[in-house]
């Protein structure tokens, strides 16, 4: 995954109205864990047009990703 599809795919998921902005941030995470790996978060958020802080909720998702299961 190239750091713009990764910026388009979060804000995706950000403006979705089926979840939560806080939840879709998280998933966001958890989905793509493995594509993300090494790639710099801070810029990702920054690029979808999200605060920066966003990266440390992002983080979380990833650290999920091992303990959940996505429907």
């Amino acid at each position: 995954m190239r750091l713009e599809d990764a910026a388009k795919a979060l804000r995706a998921m950000y403006d979705d109205p089926a979840t939560g902005k806080a939840v879709s941030i998280h998933l966001f995470g958890i989905r793509y864990a493995d594509s993300l790996k090494g790639m710099p978060l801070e810029e990702i958020v920054i690029r979808a047009g999200l605060p920066k802080s966003y990266q440390t909720e992002v983080r979380k998702g990833i650290n999920l990703a091992r303990h959940v299961v996505e429907k």
